[in-house]
Order: structure tokens, then sequence, then C-alpha cells
């Protein structure tokens, strides 16, 4: 079931399900320790009349963020049991607590008696052996524990009043048909077990009177910590300055942080620009306060790959800091960039993944080939974009004369790299696909060194670095020759994706395959983008990669066995990417002269808005036929490619309003133009 409303502050991160259960949370690092590990935690209300847990199909739910924050708001109401619930719920910007705000409405003409239920199901470590959970009559909440995670769950009445639960439950799970302690609670009586250990989970109780026609006003609350200490001195602050302090400044954070934002929104209508905003928030919760952009936090992955998407892909995380950079968020992405200089290899290359801490990640590219030979497990792309957007980022920072370090410890190592892997045509030499599924030399990956050799050459000149500067710019002009040499298709009149070594014949093998993300030979700055083999190439990727049903979209290559759901693939190539589709964006946007020609940019924009999630969470890609979504829910990249083409769009939309008008106008495009591009 896809991941929904994503809460966190960089140290915790909270994801519901669809049905609005609390399916991950995520402790002390964002993707990593998944404390939940996709296990359902439960919410639901006793009464006299009936009882319901929050996924029942009876209580009708919409559910959303409050206005433009990371708070969520979500409305249910139960017609039968005659009452009606708001649930707002955040991850507190100071503490690393989660707080839950319940508003419950009785339309009947009587005073009720209710009881609210929360569940726990822990698997601290991201497993469910030797966890304790134990009441604590101090605070009158339970507390979870193993080793060094300690959890608590508390509650309270309106305005901060009643502190404690009113009954709880502890007991076992998953052993000897054992479901849990949440089955204790569907008939309103707890049994109040004090400790169990084991793989073990907890339900506390509040009870609470309801006037008749009236509301009333409820709080739980979860604190995350390494130690008893740490979760008790949480705990004693909460309940000193009340939970609702805490979800009322994580409000007003996030709507300060989103002021922060350069771009004027103006320019476009208010649901775009809410999406916008939106986009920004959802990157920002998969984001670790150590620097690791991760690529995906929906463990509902774990049911088909036996591995999550929760890692650092440089790639991802360049393209991602980028957007970020171009809002203004600069201190934000120099973490990111710190941690690819802590982690870069000795040879000058970044490896495949990265788990939040700094550890490598888990990875499928071997170290030899089929005849046993030596090869780096990489793919050369991820290396290559971390230069190019790290050059982009101090000049939009402004912050080039405290850049020393960053050229020491990750540019002259990688772009040395960069500039020595390469065959004598000046190509880079094999290397995995973004896709990473093939072994070759990639449109996407010679794109990415161009720039990312560029990238250098600006640096070096920067700091007087004549002679790398001179290399590296070299470096960039072969490649770029290279390309048109081997890599253009007189025949087809378009650029190839790929080329493969073909060791019988000595020489390299053009694959004719479109794939969406040749975009990037305009888009990292190889060619520019009315260059007629660019719109060839672009315009095929168009009319073959469109998805010919009622969904529409692109996808990302002809015949795309991830997530396959059909073999028709004249009509289904693939299934639709969000990626993919605003690439295609992106290339209308740059080569738009007025505004007319900006409306196929837009209709791709909104086409991504109408296939979200209703909160306005995007998939990594959608159902061919039903436009439902597959794969992981959020990607963090899904988000950000709507950033940046929103940020493109906007640019396009005021040099073209200002055409004429003798106003100079700063865009983006400019701003970020690499000097020596020409070369």
């Amino acid at each position: 079931m896809a991941r929904d409303l994503p809460l966190g502050n960089g140290n915790v991160l909270v994801n519901f399900d669809t049905s609005y259960n609390v399916r991950d949370m995520y402790y002390p690092y964002v993707g990593q320790e998944n404390q939940a590990a996709d296990h359902l935690s439960h919410f639901g209300m006793w009464t006299p009349e009936g009882f319901f847990w929050i996924d029942n199909p009876e209580l009708k739910k919409s559910s959303s963020y409050l206005n433009d924050s990371m708070i969520t708001n979500v409305e249910g109401i139960h017609e039968r049991l005659g009452l009606k619930l708001l649930l707002r719920d955040g991850v507190d910007v100071q503490e690393n607590a989660f707080v839950r705000k319940v508003v419950v409405e009785n339309t009947r003409q009587q005073e009720r008696t209710i009881k609210l239920y929360f569940h726990l199901d822990l698997h601290l470590y991201g497993n469910g052996v030797g966890d304790t959970v134990y009441y604590d009559p101090d605070l009158r909440s339970l507390i979870f524990y193993k080793g060094h995670r300690y959890m608590s769950l508390s509650c309270c009445g309106a305005g901060g009043k009643n502190i404690g639960c009113t009954s709880y439950a502890i007991g076992q799970k998953e052993m000897n048909g054992m479901e849990g302690t949440w089955r204790d609670a569907e008939d309103g009586q707890l049994g109040r077990n004090p400790i169990a250990q084991g793989s073990v989970d907890g339900t506390i109780e509040l009870e609470l009177k309801v006037p008749a026609s009236g509301k009333t006003e409820a709080w739980f609350w979860i604190c995350f910590g390494k130690c008893l200490e740490e979760v008790t001195g949480m705990e004693q602050k909460i309940r000193e300055v009340t939970p609702h302090t805490l979800l009322q400044r994580t409000y007003n954070y996030w709507e300060q942080w989103l002021a922060k934002d350069r771009h004027d929104l103006s320019l476009i209508d208010k649901d775009m620009a809410s999406f916008y905003k939106r986009s920004l928030l959802v990157v920002r919760t998969n984001m670790d306060n150590r620097g690791a952009i991760v690529a995906a936090n929906d463990s509902d992955i774990l049911k088909f790959a036996k591995d999550t998407y929760s890692y650092m892909w440089p790639r991802d995380g360049a393209l991602i800091a980028h957007a970020l950079d171009r809002s203004g968020y600069f201190s934000l992405t120099s973490k990111f960039y710190d941690f690819c200089k802590r982690v870069i290899t000795k040879e000058g290359f970044l490896l495949h993944k990265y788990n939040p801490d700094g550890s490598v990640g888990s990875s499928w590219h071997p170290w030899i080939n089929a005849a046993g030979e030596k090869q780096f497990p990489i793919q050369e792309d991820e290396t290559a974009l971390v230069l190019y957007t790290l050059w982009h980022h101090h000049q939009l920072a402004k912050t080039l004369d405290s850049a020393r370090d960053d050229y020491d410890k990750f540019v002259v190592p990688a772009a040395g790299f960069l500039a020595s892997y390469k065959d004598a045509s000046g190509l880079p030499l094999p290397s995995h696909d973004l896709w990473e599924e093939r072994y070759g030399v990639h449109a996407f990956t010679v794109a990415s060194v161009y720039a990312g050799l560029l990238a250098a050459s600006n640096f070096a000149e920067y700091f007087q670095d004549k002679a790398r500067m001179v290399y590296y710019r070299e470096a960039a002009a072969k490649v770029k020759s290279a390309v048109e040499q081997h890599m253009y298709s007189e025949q087809e009149k378009r650029f190839v994706r790929s080329l493969y070594w073909n060791r019988e014949k000595n020489t390299y093998e053009p694959d004719m395959t479109l794939d969406a993300s040749m975009y990037a030979l305009f888009d990292f700055e190889m060619f520019p983008a009315e260059d007629p083999r660019i719109a060839a190439t672009m315009k095929a990727i168009r009319e073959k990669l469109w998805i010919q049903t009622e969904v529409g979209g692109i996808g990302r290559y002809s015949d795309d066995y991830y997530h396959q759901v059909t073999q028709d693939i004249g009509k289904v190539p693939g299934n639709p990417w969000f990626i993919c589709t605003l690439w295609y964006a992106e290339w209308v946007i740059a080569l738009a002269n007025n505004e007319g020609e900006l409306k196929e940019a837009e209709d791709l924009i909104r086409w991504t808005m109408s296939h979200a999630l209703p909160s306005g969470i995007l998939a990594e890609q959608v159902h061919p036929y039903t436009g439902e979504p597959m794969s992981v829910s959020p990607l963090t990249w899904s988000h950000a490619s709507f950033v940046k083409v929103v940020q493109e769009y906007m640019s396009k939309l005021k040099q073209l309003k200002n055409k004429g008008t003798g106003k100079e106008d700063v865009s983006d495009a400019k701003v970020l133009q690499t000097s020596g591009a020409s070369q």
C-alpha cells in the first residue's frame, strides 16, 4: 500500500498508508532503522454503540495537509455512530516527538462516553527480537525499549490536563496465534498486563466525555530517544509546555521555511503553487539532518524486493539538492555535499548507494565482468552529477570563497577520476546506467561526465589552478566530440541511448532503444535545446514513449520490464514515470519563445499534479490503465523534478512577460549557465 502524508524533522520520519495507519517510524536516521518495520499501528474509537478502527470503511475520510504545512488534516465521519473525527499530526521541529491532536464531535443530542485507543506495533532496530514494553506508573505511559532505542507512548485530555492513559494493554504478538493487544481494545476493556518482552506491542486508552452536540479534544504523543533519561526528559518538556505548543510551533516553522523560497509564485496558479510547496516539504521529509538525501522511505517495497529505497543514491541526491539550491536552501544542501566529501573513495568515485549513516549500501553491481576482469561497481554519472551540482551550489550560495576544502577533497579526486576513466576516443569507459540495468557507455552518463568536468574546470579556474583547468576542459571537449562521432545515428537522425563493447568485433555497437534519460544531452548543457539532433531525439521520445491510454505520461524506455503490467508495448512501452514526463516538459520550456508555446509544458505539469495522491504525494510511477501509484511512494526525485520544472516554467514565463519591456531577466537558466559550456 502506497505511503502517504510523510511527517519528519530530519531525525524522525513517520509515514502513513493511504488508510491513515502509521506504517513507518524511522529514527535516529531518516531512512535507517525503521522502528515500525512496516507493521501496522492502529488507532480506534469505542462507544457503547460500537467500535471502529481508523481504516474501517464506515468512517468516511478525507486526508490532506493543513494548508501548506507539515501538519496533517484528516477529517472523518461515522454516520451510524453519530461521530465526527479530526486528526492533526506533526513531528516536532525541536524535539524528536510525534504529536497527534484529536477532536471528537458528537452529533447526537445526549452526552456520551467514548474511548480512544492508540496502538503501537514496534520492531526496534528493525526487528521484533528482544523488545520490551512496560507501563511506567510515574509517567502513566508505555515505555518501549531495546538497547539504545527508547520510545514512549502518552496521552492527555484537552488543554494538556489529565495527563496519562486511563487504561493500557501490553502483550506479545506474531507467535502462538497472537495478533496483538489491539484486539483487546475492541470490547472497550484492556487487560493491564504491566510488562512483556520478546515480540511485543502495546495499546493505551484515553476515556473522554463528549457533550451533546459538542466536541472534545485529546492529545497523544510518541517520544524517541536513545536512553530512558532522554525520553523521560522529553516527556517532562511536553507536559510543561503542552503538546499544543509543539504542534503550533511546528506549523509556524514550516510556514516560515517555505517563505525562504526565492521564487515569485504569483506567476502561477494557486493550485500549482501549493503543489510546488508541498513538493518542497516532501523532499525535506526524506532528508536526514546529517546530509543523506534518501530516495524513498516506503517499506512496502520490502514485500517485493526484500530491500528498500531507503538509501542515498548520489545521483538522486545531487539532482534533488540542485532543485533545493535553486530555491535557496543552501545550508541544507551543504550537508549533502559534506556527506559526499566524507564517503568518496580513494580512487575518486562514489559508490552505488549509501546508508544514511554513511556506510556503504547494498548493491548488485559486480566488481568483475563476465570475462573475470576487474571493473568498478559504479554508475559514473553519480560522481559526475555531484561535481556538476556542487559548482552551482557555490555559485548560487555565493560561497566560492569558502569552497577550497570542497575543491581539494572532492573536486580534484572526482574530476581526476572522470578525466582518466576514458578510452582513446575520449568517451568514458563503461559503467552501469542510471536505471541500474545495463553496463556500457550511456548518453545520460556521458552528458553528466561532460558537465562534471566543466564544473571542475570552473572550480580550478576560480582557485587559479590553471593546469587542472585546462586538463578538465580539454577532457570535456573530447567527451563532446566523441559523442558527436560515436553516439549520433545519421540513419535515425538522433542520438543513441548507449554503446556496448563487442569483444569479438573489438568495437562499440549502438543501442538504438529510445530512452527518456537521453534528455540529459541538453539538460546538462552538452548541446543546446534547439540543436536539430536534440530536437529529433526529444520528439522521438514524445512520440514513441507516450503511454497510449487514458492515463498518458511518458515511460522510461520501450519494453520496460520493471513492474511491467502488459506486453502491449506498442500501446504501453512502459509504465508512466513522473520524472520522465517532466524531463520532456523541461525541453518544451527551454524551446518556448512565447507564452502559447509553454502550454504543452503546463499541461504536463498538470498531468503530474492530477496523478498524485489526493494529498499531493507523487509515487515513482503509475499504473498505465488505472493511474494508481506503483513502486515506492513518495519518491523524492519525483517531487524534486516537479520543483525544478516549475522553477524553469516560472523563469521562462517571467522572461517572456518581460520580453520587449527592456527589463533584464535574471532567470534561473542564466544564473545556472555553466561557463565554458561551449568548449
